[in-house]
Formats: structure tokens, sequence, C-alpha cells
């Protein structure tokens, strides 16, 4: 790679010129708020998963959030989470006053694995927190199986997962509650914001309140029955994601053909791909490898750097973070091995494949 040629990690599908005469029009309605692309946005959603109810938010963050209070989890209780992904799944717990109890996850499909799960349950247990890792949720029924079992409502974290699939049903449609993301690293990106799907009316009406200041519309004014809160995506932002959502499954399609050209080149020299289960769909958020034995992950990505080639770990164990390490001391062996030696490779229109493969090939060779 020349200097000039940086490979992102990730860029966003969208440019200003999609959404020009879109913001035009938010502009002259004066209408920035809870307008007519927010409303479009959530019935877009709706339509494209098949779920009931749609609710969007500022973040996934503020989802999660607003998803753990609607199953009621309160200070003292416990919440089992996927111990591989970002930090948020676990500090949303943390910041309501519960415990985030971490299950380890499967070394191939980096998912929370079911026989962790039912080791974890305990008479505190609130409510659980799968991750699709990745946007993969391999393993996803399993644990939707057992939570029904034993009566514990499942909150998805699928901030990496919209466009994914399970058995002919796109996520958004599984669990209790899912939780999406529309960061820019997502498949779709409104900048920041994020959305919150159900089947369940009686979340759904416990949403509809809680996400409007606590308020109802009786006899012509508003009536606050409750405290609730202001996690509203704006209008331009909901203008964005309409235009992205249209061109997901054609976004998925490309960005599986390009892990399968990844895997082609990589999977000779030693990378294990994220494994992912036949009744799969994967929307491939991120391309991810365990790397081979031999090599430090590290020394690969600060190679690939020096090379202008932008990568990252996988995600992170979190009973591994110094926070969570200190105050729980639970560390979980696979999660712990996996943030240690996956590697994130870029992913997006244009990505030149084949020299990202040659790049990392002469790592190998060098002394």
């Amino acid at each position: 790679m020349t200097n000039d040629q940086i490979v992102r990690l990730i860029k966003p599908y969208i440019d200003f010129q999609e959404v020009e005469k879109d913001f035009q029009k938010i502009f002259a309605s004066g209408m920035l708020t809870k307008g007519e692309y927010v409303q479009g946005f959530r019935e877009e959603l709706m339509d494209y998963t098949k779920a009931k109810y749609c609710f969007l938010t500022t973040s996934a963050t503020t989802a999660l959030t607003i998803a753990l209070k609607t199953v009621n989890v309160q200070p003292g209780d416990e919440v089992i989470v996927s111990d591989f992904s970002f930090p948020a799944t676990a500090n949303v717990v943390e910041d309501l006053g519960a415990k985030p109890v971490f299950a380890d996850v499967d070394k191939e499909t980096f998912n929370m694995r079911p026989n962790e799960l039912r080791k974890k349950i305990s008479n505190k247990t609130k409510a659980v927190i799968f991750v699709d890792a990745l946007g993969n949720p391999s393993g996803l029924l399993e644990i939707k199986e057992i939570c029904e079992q034993y009566e514990i409502p499942l909150i998805e974290d699928g901030a990496c997962a919209i466009g994914s699939e399970i058995s002919g049903k796109k996520i958004g449609n599984v669990a209790d509650l899912t939780c999406f993301s529309f960061h820019p690293r997502k498949m779709i990106t409104t900048g920041e914001g994020g959305a919150i799907l159900t089947n369940q009316s009686k979340y759904a009406d416990f949403l509809d309140v809680k996400l409007n200041h606590g308020a109802t519309f009786s006899n012509e004014r508003l009536d606050f029955v409750t405290y609730g809160y202001n996690y509203r995506l704006p209008e331009l932002q909901a203008a964005m994601g309409i235009v992205q959502l249209k061109k997901l499954d054609e976004i998925v399609e490309h960005r599986i053909n390009m892990k399968n050209r990844y895997i082609e080149k990589l999977t000779p020299l030693g990378f294990t791909p994220q494994k992912i289960d036949d009744n799969v769909v994967h929307n491939v958020q991120s391309i991810v490898f365990i790397v081979p034995k031999e090599i430090d992950r590290d020394d690969l990505i600060e190679y690939l750097r020096k090379n202008n080639i932008e990568t990252t770990i996988g995600t992170y164990c979190l009973s591994n973070t110094t926070y969570y390490r200190e105050k729980y001391n639970d560390i979980q062996p696979v999660a712990k091995f996996l943030e240690e030696n996956t590697i994130t490779l870029p992913c997006y229109d244009g990505v030149p494949v084949e020299e990202v493969c040659e790049v990392i090939r002469a790592f190998f060779y060098e002394d």
C-alpha cells in the first residue's frame, strides 16, 4: 500500500446526495423531531424485520438501558450477559445497580454457550442478554429455549446484527426485546442511534409511555402518569436510516462475498473464521478471524497499521476489563482467549481484499 492509500476498517454506506432532498424538506418543515421520517423509519424497520413494534432511541446503549427497565431489572438483581462484547452490554446492567453475571462463549461462534447459561442461572436472575457477536446470531434459538424454560426474559444485544437471520427470521423478530445500533461502524448508520423491537404488546405499552417522558395523551392533553425519558432519534438521522435500510440486503450480500474472499486467502495461512451455523444468514458486520498460533496478534495489527491498513481486535472480554475484573474477579477463559487472539479486517465497498491478504502473507516472512 502507498502512503495515500489508507484502507480504513469501515466506511458508511451513505453520502450526502442520497439525503440532501430529505434534509431540505425537514428543515423547510421546521419539524426536526417526532415527524414523518421518524415514523417512516419505525415502519420500515417493522416491515423489514416483521417485528410488531419498534421504538427508536439515541443509541443501542440507551436501548439496552430501557430494555432492562422494561423487564423490571432492579438493584440487586442479576442479569446474565455474553462475555465477548463491547462493554456497553455490561455497563447498562451495572448502571442500574444490578449485577452482570458473565457467561462464557463458544470458541467457534463467539456466542453465549447454552451450558454456561444454565450454570449461571440463579433465583436472582432477572434477565439474559444474548449478544449476536459481530452480527452472528448462531445459537440464539437454544438460548431462547432455555430462557422460556426458566421464564426469564431474553434481551438480544443485536447492536451488530441488523440484516442477519436465523431459521428464516430476521433478527429483531426472535427475542423478547432486541436492541439495534446505528453507530457509524454498523451496517447502516444514522451517526448515532438505536432501536428496540418487540412482538409483545405489554412491552410496547411500557415503552410507548417511558420513551415519551412518562406521558399519555387523554382528554386532549398530556398526562404524566410515570417518570420517563427523552431518548428520541431526530428526523435528520431517521432520514439517513430510511435510505440505507432500502439497500441493506444488497450490502449484506456484498459483505458475505467479501468474507468468502478473505476466507479463501487466509485459511491456508492458518486463520480461523468465525463459525456461522447452517440456519443462519450472517450480515458480516465485521470480518473477524482467530489468528494462527505461531503469530502475535498485536504485532500483526501494528504491521498492518504501518502498511496503511486499519484493523483492530475482535472485541472485548468483559470480565477481564479492569473495572469488572477488579470488582467481580470472574474472568471467562474462552472470551479472554478470543480477545487476545482475534483480529477484525476492513470490510466495506472498495476494500482491496487481495492486496490486504498479500500484506498479511508478507508479515509471515518478516525477519
